[in-house]
Protein backbone atom coordinates (compact mmCIF):
# COMPACT_ATOMS: atom_id res chain seq x y z
CA UNK A 1 0.00 0.00 0.00
CA UNK A 2 1.06 3.58 -0.51
CA UNK A 3 0.49 6.23 2.18
CA UNK A 4 -3.03 7.28 1.13
CA UNK A 5 -4.09 3.63 0.84
CA UNK A 6 -2.65 2.97 4.29
CA UNK A 7 -4.68 5.77 5.87
CA UNK A 8 -7.77 4.55 4.01
CA UNK A 9 -7.17 1.05 5.37
CA UNK A 10 -6.98 2.30 8.95
CA UNK A 11 -10.24 4.19 8.50
CA UNK A 12 -11.85 1.11 6.96
CA UNK A 13 -11.79 -0.50 10.40
CA UNK A 14 -14.51 0.37 12.90
CA UNK A 15 -13.82 4.09 13.26
CA UNK A 16 -15.59 5.60 16.25
CA UNK A 17 -14.15 9.02 15.47
CA UNK A 18 -16.32 9.10 12.34
CA UNK A 19 -19.23 6.91 13.42
CA UNK A 20 -21.38 7.62 16.47
CA UNK A 21 -20.62 5.20 19.29
CA UNK A 22 -23.71 3.60 20.80
CA UNK A 23 -22.21 2.01 23.90
CA UNK A 24 -19.21 2.83 26.08
CA UNK A 25 -18.97 -0.60 27.62
CA UNK A 26 -16.54 -3.55 27.71
CA UNK A 27 -18.37 -5.34 24.90
CA UNK A 28 -17.67 -2.36 22.60
CA UNK A 29 -14.31 -1.21 23.96
CA UNK A 30 -12.70 -4.54 24.74
CA UNK A 31 -9.20 -3.89 26.05
CA UNK A 32 -8.29 -7.52 25.50
CA UNK A 33 -8.30 -6.82 21.73
CA UNK A 34 -5.54 -4.25 21.90
CA UNK A 35 -3.72 -6.34 24.51
CA UNK A 36 -3.68 -9.33 22.13
CA UNK A 37 -2.55 -7.11 19.29
CA UNK A 38 0.27 -5.63 21.37
CA UNK A 39 1.29 -9.06 22.66
CA UNK A 40 1.65 -10.25 19.07
CA UNK A 41 4.24 -7.52 18.41
CA UNK A 42 6.14 -8.06 21.66
CA UNK A 43 4.29 -5.79 24.12
CA UNK A 44 6.07 -2.60 23.07
CA UNK A 45 4.08 -0.49 25.56
CA UNK A 46 5.94 -2.23 28.38
CA UNK A 47 9.32 -1.13 27.00
CA UNK A 48 9.20 2.59 27.81
CA UNK A 49 8.02 4.75 30.73
CA UNK A 50 5.01 6.96 30.08
CA UNK A 51 2.87 9.83 31.29
CA UNK A 52 -0.82 9.11 30.76
CA UNK A 53 -3.46 11.86 30.52
CA UNK A 54 -7.26 11.90 30.51
CA UNK A 55 -9.75 14.74 30.86
CA UNK A 56 -12.52 16.65 29.13
CA UNK A 57 -10.65 19.87 28.44
CA UNK A 58 -6.97 20.72 28.48
CA UNK A 59 -5.45 17.26 28.16
CA UNK A 60 -3.89 18.07 24.80
CA UNK A 61 -2.40 21.34 26.01
CA UNK A 62 -1.15 19.74 29.23
CA UNK A 63 0.35 16.83 27.30
CA UNK A 64 2.05 19.20 24.87
CA UNK A 65 3.62 21.15 27.76
CA UNK A 66 4.87 17.98 29.47
CA UNK A 67 6.36 16.65 26.25
CA UNK A 68 8.03 19.97 25.45
CA UNK A 69 9.58 20.18 28.92
CA UNK A 70 10.84 16.60 28.86
CA UNK A 71 12.38 17.18 25.44
CA UNK A 72 14.02 20.37 26.73
CA UNK A 73 15.44 18.28 29.58
CA UNK A 74 17.22 16.10 27.03
CA UNK A 75 14.84 13.15 26.89
CA UNK A 76 13.94 11.45 23.63
CA UNK A 77 10.18 11.74 23.80
CA UNK A 78 7.22 10.00 22.27
CA UNK A 79 3.99 11.96 21.91
CA UNK A 80 0.63 10.31 21.21
CA UNK A 81 -2.44 12.50 20.79
CA UNK A 82 -5.79 12.59 19.00
CA UNK A 83 -7.64 13.71 17.02
CA UNK A 84 -5.19 15.39 14.70
CA UNK A 85 -5.57 18.93 13.42
CA UNK A 86 -4.20 18.62 9.87
CA UNK A 87 -2.41 15.33 9.32
CA UNK A 88 -2.64 11.85 10.80
CA UNK A 89 1.10 11.98 11.40
CA UNK A 90 0.60 14.55 14.19
CA UNK A 91 -0.78 11.74 16.33
CA UNK A 92 2.52 9.89 16.61
CA UNK A 93 5.66 11.95 17.18
CA UNK A 94 9.19 11.23 18.39
CA UNK A 95 11.54 13.95 19.58
CA UNK A 96 9.12 16.61 18.36
CA UNK A 97 8.92 15.24 14.80
CA UNK A 98 5.86 13.69 13.18
CA UNK A 99 6.14 10.08 12.08
CA UNK A 100 7.17 9.88 8.42
CA UNK A 101 4.76 8.65 5.77
CA UNK A 102 7.08 5.75 4.93
CA UNK A 103 7.14 4.66 8.56
CA UNK A 104 3.33 4.69 8.76
CA UNK A 105 3.15 2.50 5.65
CA UNK A 106 5.78 0.04 6.91
CA UNK A 107 4.23 -0.31 10.36
CA UNK A 108 0.71 -0.84 9.07
CA UNK A 109 1.94 -3.36 6.48
CA UNK A 110 3.65 -5.26 9.30
CA UNK A 111 0.77 -5.18 11.74
CA UNK A 112 -2.09 -5.63 9.24
CA UNK A 113 -2.04 -9.46 9.28
CA UNK A 114 -2.24 -9.37 13.09
CA UNK A 115 -5.10 -6.85 12.95
CA UNK A 116 -7.01 -9.13 10.60
CA UNK A 117 -6.49 -12.10 12.94
CA UNK A 118 -7.97 -10.09 15.83
CA UNK A 119 -11.70 -9.66 15.15
CA UNK A 120 -13.22 -6.28 15.91
CA UNK A 121 -10.05 -4.18 16.11
CA UNK A 122 -11.00 -0.52 15.78
CA UNK A 123 -9.18 2.26 13.98
CA UNK A 124 -8.03 3.79 17.27
CA UNK A 125 -6.85 0.44 18.65
CA UNK A 126 -4.79 -0.20 15.51
CA UNK A 127 -3.28 3.31 15.62
CA UNK A 128 -2.47 2.87 19.31
CA UNK A 129 -0.66 -0.39 18.60
CA UNK A 130 1.45 1.03 15.79
CA UNK A 131 2.14 4.16 17.84
CA UNK A 132 3.46 2.16 20.78
CA UNK A 133 5.47 -0.08 18.43
CA UNK A 134 6.99 3.01 16.82
CA UNK A 135 7.93 4.46 20.21
CA UNK A 136 9.57 1.20 21.24
CA UNK A 137 11.61 0.89 18.05
CA UNK A 138 12.54 4.57 18.21
CA UNK A 139 13.93 3.89 21.70
CA UNK A 140 12.10 6.76 23.35
CA UNK A 141 13.11 7.58 26.91
CA UNK A 142 9.54 8.47 27.86
CA UNK A 143 6.19 8.77 26.05
CA UNK A 144 3.45 11.29 26.77
CA UNK A 145 0.15 9.62 25.89
CA UNK A 146 -3.30 11.19 25.71
CA UNK A 147 -6.39 8.99 25.90
CA UNK A 148 -8.78 8.96 22.97
CA UNK A 149 -12.13 8.77 24.78
CA UNK A 150 -13.00 8.39 28.45
CA UNK A 151 -10.16 6.54 30.14
CA UNK A 152 -11.25 3.32 31.82
CA UNK A 153 -11.91 1.49 28.55
CA UNK A 154 -9.63 3.50 26.27
CA UNK A 155 -7.11 1.54 24.20
CA UNK A 156 -4.23 3.51 25.73
CA UNK A 157 -5.20 2.24 29.21
CA UNK A 158 -2.98 -0.81 28.73
CA UNK A 159 -0.15 1.41 29.97
CA UNK A 160 1.24 1.37 33.47
CA UNK A 161 2.66 4.91 33.52
CA UNK A 162 4.97 6.82 35.84
CA UNK A 163 2.20 9.34 36.58
CA UNK A 164 -1.45 9.67 35.62
CA UNK A 165 -2.88 13.13 34.95
CA UNK A 166 -6.56 14.12 35.00
CA UNK A 167 -7.22 17.50 33.43
CA UNK A 168 -10.35 19.63 33.76
CA UNK A 169 -13.59 17.63 33.75
CA UNK A 170 -16.92 18.82 32.39
CA UNK A 171 -19.98 17.36 30.67
CA UNK A 172 -19.12 15.94 27.25
CA UNK A 173 -19.95 12.65 25.52
CA UNK A 174 -22.69 12.38 28.15
CA UNK A 175 -24.60 9.72 26.19
CA UNK A 176 -21.52 7.51 26.60
CA UNK A 177 -19.73 8.51 29.79
CA UNK A 178 -22.66 9.56 31.98
CA UNK A 179 -24.68 12.70 32.46
CA UNK A 180 -23.16 13.78 35.78
CA UNK A 181 -19.68 15.00 36.62
CA UNK A 182 -19.34 12.13 39.06
CA UNK A 183 -19.99 9.53 36.37
CA UNK A 184 -17.58 11.20 33.97
CA UNK A 185 -14.91 11.45 36.70
CA UNK A 186 -15.29 7.71 37.32
CA UNK A 187 -14.57 6.93 33.67
CA UNK A 188 -11.60 9.33 33.46
CA UNK A 189 -10.17 8.04 36.75
CA UNK A 190 -9.97 4.61 35.18
CA UNK A 191 -6.41 5.51 34.14
CA UNK A 192 -5.32 5.72 37.81
CA UNK A 193 -3.34 2.58 38.58
CA UNK A 194 -2.25 1.04 41.91
CA UNK A 195 1.23 2.25 42.78
CA UNK A 196 1.17 5.11 40.24
CA UNK A 197 0.88 8.68 41.58
CA UNK A 198 -1.84 10.84 40.08
CA UNK A 199 -2.20 14.57 39.45
CA UNK A 200 -5.47 16.45 39.00
CA UNK A 201 -6.21 19.89 37.61
CA UNK A 202 -8.69 21.96 39.63
CA UNK A 203 -12.07 20.22 39.60
CA UNK A 204 -15.57 20.92 40.77
CA UNK A 205 -16.55 19.27 44.05
CA UNK A 206 -18.55 16.42 42.50
CA UNK A 207 -15.61 15.39 40.31
CA UNK A 208 -12.77 15.73 42.82
CA UNK A 209 -14.71 13.67 45.36
CA UNK A 210 -14.71 10.75 42.92
CA UNK A 211 -11.03 11.19 41.97
CA UNK A 212 -10.01 11.29 45.63
CA UNK A 213 -12.05 8.19 46.49
CA UNK A 214 -10.62 6.17 43.60
CA UNK A 215 -7.07 7.27 44.42
CA UNK A 216 -7.54 6.23 48.05
CA UNK A 217 -9.01 2.91 46.97
CA UNK A 218 -6.00 2.21 44.79
CA UNK A 219 -3.54 3.36 47.43
CA UNK A 220 -1.97 6.18 45.45
CA UNK A 221 -1.34 9.83 46.29
CA UNK A 222 -3.42 12.39 44.38
CA UNK A 223 -1.72 15.76 43.89
CA UNK A 224 -4.30 18.49 43.32
CA UNK A 225 -3.71 21.82 41.62
CA UNK A 226 -5.50 24.40 43.72
CA UNK A 227 -4.79 22.48 46.94
CA UNK A 228 -1.21 21.18 46.75
CA UNK A 229 -0.01 23.46 43.96
CA UNK A 230 -1.01 27.10 43.58
CA UNK A 231 -0.54 29.53 40.71
CA UNK A 232 -0.84 33.28 40.24
CA UNK A 233 -1.34 35.04 36.89
CA UNK A 234 1.29 37.51 35.74
CA UNK A 235 1.57 39.97 32.85
CA UNK A 236 -0.14 38.85 29.65
CA UNK A 237 -0.40 40.10 26.08
CA UNK A 238 -1.14 38.76 22.60
CA UNK A 239 2.16 36.85 22.58
CA UNK A 240 1.67 34.89 25.81
CA UNK A 241 1.40 35.08 29.57
CA UNK A 242 3.56 34.87 32.66
CA UNK A 243 2.58 33.04 35.83
CA UNK A 244 4.08 31.95 39.13
CA UNK A 245 3.63 28.48 40.63
CA UNK A 246 4.50 27.00 43.99
CA UNK A 247 4.02 23.76 45.84
CA UNK A 248 2.24 24.81 49.01
CA UNK A 249 2.77 21.49 50.79
CA UNK A 250 5.90 19.49 51.65
CA UNK A 251 8.08 22.59 51.99
CA UNK A 252 7.90 23.57 48.34
CA UNK A 253 9.55 22.27 45.17
CA UNK A 254 12.60 23.13 43.10
CA UNK A 255 10.12 23.83 40.32
CA UNK A 256 8.54 26.71 42.25
CA UNK A 257 8.98 29.97 40.40
CA UNK A 258 8.00 32.18 37.50
CA UNK A 259 7.24 30.89 34.01
CA UNK A 260 6.03 32.19 30.64
CA UNK A 261 4.17 30.39 27.88
CA UNK A 262 2.70 31.38 24.51
CA UNK A 263 -0.66 29.66 25.14
CA UNK A 264 -3.39 32.24 25.75
CA UNK A 265 -6.30 32.17 28.19
CA UNK A 266 -6.22 31.93 31.96
CA UNK A 267 -7.41 28.34 31.72
CA UNK A 268 -3.98 27.51 30.30
CA UNK A 269 -2.48 28.43 33.68
CA UNK A 270 -4.33 25.44 35.14
CA UNK A 271 -2.92 23.27 32.37
CA UNK A 272 0.60 24.66 32.77
CA UNK A 273 0.52 24.16 36.54
CA UNK A 274 -0.86 20.63 36.16
CA UNK A 275 2.03 19.88 33.80
CA UNK A 276 4.56 21.25 36.30
CA UNK A 277 2.99 19.17 39.08
CA UNK A 278 3.30 16.05 36.91
CA UNK A 279 6.91 16.89 36.09
CA UNK A 280 7.60 17.27 39.81
CA UNK A 281 6.25 13.74 40.34
CA UNK A 282 8.56 12.49 37.58
CA UNK A 283 11.49 14.16 39.34
CA UNK A 284 10.59 12.28 42.50
CA UNK A 285 10.61 9.07 40.48
CA UNK A 286 14.14 9.62 39.19
CA UNK A 287 13.73 11.78 36.08
CA UNK A 288 16.17 14.66 35.71
CA UNK A 289 14.00 17.67 34.87
CA UNK A 290 15.70 20.89 36.03
CA UNK A 291 13.74 24.08 36.38
CA UNK A 292 15.60 25.58 33.39
CA UNK A 293 14.23 22.80 31.17
CA UNK A 294 10.69 23.41 32.43
CA UNK A 295 11.02 27.12 31.67
CA UNK A 296 12.35 26.35 28.19
CA UNK A 297 9.67 23.74 27.52
CA UNK A 298 6.86 26.09 28.51
CA UNK A 299 8.37 28.94 26.53
CA UNK A 300 8.66 26.84 23.37
CA UNK A 301 5.48 24.75 23.54
CA UNK A 302 3.49 24.68 20.30
CA UNK A 303 -0.17 23.69 20.39
CA UNK A 304 -2.09 25.37 17.57
CA UNK A 305 -5.84 25.84 17.30
CA UNK A 306 -6.37 26.72 20.94
CA UNK A 307 -7.25 30.39 21.36
CA UNK A 308 -4.89 30.93 18.44
CA UNK A 309 -4.63 34.37 16.88
CA UNK A 310 -4.24 33.84 13.15
CA UNK A 311 -4.40 37.57 12.40
CA UNK A 312 -4.33 40.78 14.42
CA UNK A 313 -5.52 43.08 11.62
CA UNK A 314 -8.25 42.06 11.23
CA UNK A 315 -8.61 40.04 14.43
CA UNK A 316 -9.07 36.36 13.56
CA UNK A 317 -9.15 33.85 16.40
CA UNK A 318 -9.69 30.10 16.17
CA UNK A 319 -10.42 27.76 19.05
CA UNK A 320 -11.35 24.09 19.31
CA UNK A 321 -14.03 24.57 21.99
CA UNK A 322 -16.52 21.73 21.52
CA UNK A 323 -18.81 21.69 24.55
CA UNK A 324 -20.63 24.32 26.65
CA UNK A 325 -17.97 24.49 29.34
CA UNK A 326 -15.13 25.03 26.88
CA UNK A 327 -17.25 27.63 25.05
CA UNK A 328 -17.73 29.49 28.35
CA UNK A 329 -13.99 29.33 29.00
CA UNK A 330 -13.36 30.67 25.50
CA UNK A 331 -15.79 33.55 26.03
CA UNK A 332 -14.10 34.57 29.31
CA UNK A 333 -10.70 34.45 27.64
CA UNK A 334 -11.87 36.60 24.73
CA UNK A 335 -13.39 39.13 27.12
CA UNK A 336 -10.04 39.41 28.90
CA UNK A 337 -7.71 39.41 25.88
CA UNK A 338 -9.99 41.50 23.64
CA UNK A 339 -11.94 43.70 26.08
CA UNK A 340 -15.12 45.17 24.63
CA UNK A 341 -14.66 43.58 21.21
CA UNK A 342 -17.61 42.08 19.35
CA UNK A 343 -17.25 39.07 17.10
CA UNK A 344 -18.53 37.69 13.85
CA UNK A 345 -18.97 34.06 14.83
CA UNK A 346 -18.30 31.27 12.33
CA UNK A 347 -19.65 28.16 14.00
CA UNK A 348 -19.80 24.47 13.18
CA UNK A 349 -19.99 21.41 15.41
CA UNK A 350 -20.42 17.67 15.46
CA UNK A 351 -24.06 16.60 15.52
CA UNK A 352 -23.67 14.70 18.81
CA UNK A 353 -22.56 17.76 20.80
CA UNK A 354 -24.58 20.09 23.04
CA UNK A 355 -24.83 22.71 20.31
CA UNK A 356 -27.42 24.86 22.08
CA UNK A 357 -25.24 25.00 25.18
CA UNK A 358 -22.25 26.21 23.17
CA UNK A 359 -24.27 28.83 21.35
CA UNK A 360 -25.78 30.18 24.56
CA UNK A 361 -22.23 30.88 25.74
CA UNK A 362 -21.05 32.49 22.50
CA UNK A 363 -24.00 34.46 21.08
CA UNK A 364 -23.84 37.23 23.75
CA UNK A 365 -20.44 38.34 22.39
CA UNK A 366 -21.38 37.87 18.74
CA UNK A 367 -22.83 40.55 16.48
CA UNK A 368 -23.32 38.25 13.50
CA UNK A 369 -23.38 34.47 13.21
CA UNK A 370 -22.49 32.27 10.24
CA UNK A 371 -23.11 28.54 10.55
CA UNK A 372 -21.22 26.09 8.40
CA UNK A 373 -19.73 22.60 8.56
CA UNK A 374 -16.40 20.89 8.29
CA UNK A 375 -15.79 18.05 5.88
CA UNK A 376 -16.33 15.42 8.57
CA UNK A 377 -18.95 12.66 8.69
CA UNK A 378 -20.26 13.66 12.13
CA UNK A 379 -20.59 17.38 11.33
CA UNK A 380 -24.06 18.84 11.83
CA UNK A 381 -25.74 20.27 8.72
CA UNK A 382 -25.64 24.10 8.60
CA UNK A 383 -29.42 24.36 8.21
CA UNK A 384 -29.82 22.35 11.43
CA UNK A 385 -27.34 24.62 13.19
CA UNK A 386 -29.32 27.65 12.03
CA UNK A 387 -32.43 26.14 13.63
CA UNK A 388 -30.57 25.72 16.92
CA UNK A 389 -29.36 29.33 16.77
CA UNK A 390 -32.98 30.41 16.34
CA UNK A 391 -34.07 28.21 19.24
CA UNK A 392 -31.75 30.06 21.62
CA UNK A 393 -32.85 33.49 20.45
CA UNK A 394 -30.41 34.33 17.66
CA UNK A 395 -30.23 34.38 13.91
CA UNK A 396 -27.67 32.88 11.56
CA UNK A 397 -26.60 32.96 7.96
CA UNK A 398 -26.06 29.54 6.40
CA UNK A 399 -22.80 28.90 4.56
CA UNK A 400 -21.78 25.68 2.87
CA UNK A 401 -18.05 25.63 3.54
CA UNK A 402 -15.18 27.42 5.25
CA UNK A 403 -14.00 29.21 2.11
CA UNK A 404 -17.32 31.00 1.73
CA UNK A 405 -17.68 31.48 5.47
CA UNK A 406 -14.36 33.26 5.92
CA UNK A 407 -14.94 35.58 3.01
CA UNK A 408 -18.46 36.36 4.14
CA UNK A 409 -17.27 36.95 7.68
CA UNK A 410 -14.68 39.44 6.52
CA UNK A 411 -17.30 41.22 4.41
CA UNK A 412 -19.82 41.72 7.24
CA UNK A 413 -17.33 42.72 9.97
CA UNK A 414 -17.68 46.21 11.37
CA UNK A 415 -14.51 48.23 12.03
CA UNK A 416 -13.07 47.04 15.31
CA UNK A 417 -14.90 43.70 15.23
CA UNK A 418 -13.16 40.35 15.21
CA UNK A 419 -13.73 37.06 13.44
CA UNK A 420 -14.08 33.96 15.65
CA UNK A 421 -14.09 30.38 14.34
CA UNK A 422 -15.02 27.68 16.83
CA UNK A 423 -17.14 24.61 17.54
CA UNK A 424 -14.85 21.71 16.62
CA UNK A 425 -11.24 20.84 15.91
CA UNK A 426 -12.23 19.89 12.37
CA UNK A 427 -13.68 23.34 11.68
CA UNK A 428 -10.56 24.99 13.11
CA UNK A 429 -8.37 22.89 10.81
CA UNK A 430 -10.43 24.03 7.83
CA UNK A 431 -10.12 27.66 8.95
CA UNK A 432 -6.35 27.48 9.38
CA UNK A 433 -5.93 25.97 5.92
CA UNK A 434 -8.34 28.40 4.25
CA UNK A 435 -6.72 31.43 5.93
CA UNK A 436 -3.35 30.28 4.63
CA UNK A 437 -4.80 30.11 1.11
CA UNK A 438 -6.42 33.53 1.51
CA UNK A 439 -3.20 35.20 2.68
CA UNK A 440 -0.81 33.25 0.48
CA UNK A 441 0.95 31.72 3.48
CA UNK A 442 2.32 28.16 3.35
CA UNK A 443 -0.45 25.63 3.76
CA UNK A 444 -0.41 23.43 6.88
CA UNK A 445 0.78 19.94 5.94
CA UNK A 446 -2.27 17.69 5.71
CA UNK A 447 -0.86 15.05 3.34
CA UNK A 448 -3.99 15.41 1.21
CA UNK A 449 -5.82 13.30 3.79
CA UNK A 450 -8.77 15.56 4.50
Amino acid sequence: MNYSQTIAYLHSLMDYEKTRIERYAPDTFDLSRVERLLAAVGNPHAQFPAVHLAGTKGKGSTAAVIESCLRAAGYRTGFYTSPHLHTFRERIQVAGRKIAREEVVALVDEVRPLIERTPGVTTFEAITAIGFLYFCRSEVDVAVVEVGLGGRLDATNVLTPEVSVITSLSLDHTYLLGDTLGEIAYEKAGIIKPGVPAVSAPQRAEAIKVLEAISRGRGVPLTEVGRDWDYEPGPADMDGQAFTVRLVTDGGSELDGEYWMPLLGRHQLENGTSAIAALDVLRQRGFHVPVEAVRAGLRDVHWPGRLEILSREPSLVVDCAHNPYSAQVLRRALEEWFPGQRWVLIFGASADKDIAGMLKALLPISEYTIVTRSDHPRAAAPIELADVVASVGGGAEVSLNMRKSLRRGLAVMDPGSGLLVTGSIFLVADAREEWARYTGAPLPDNDGEE
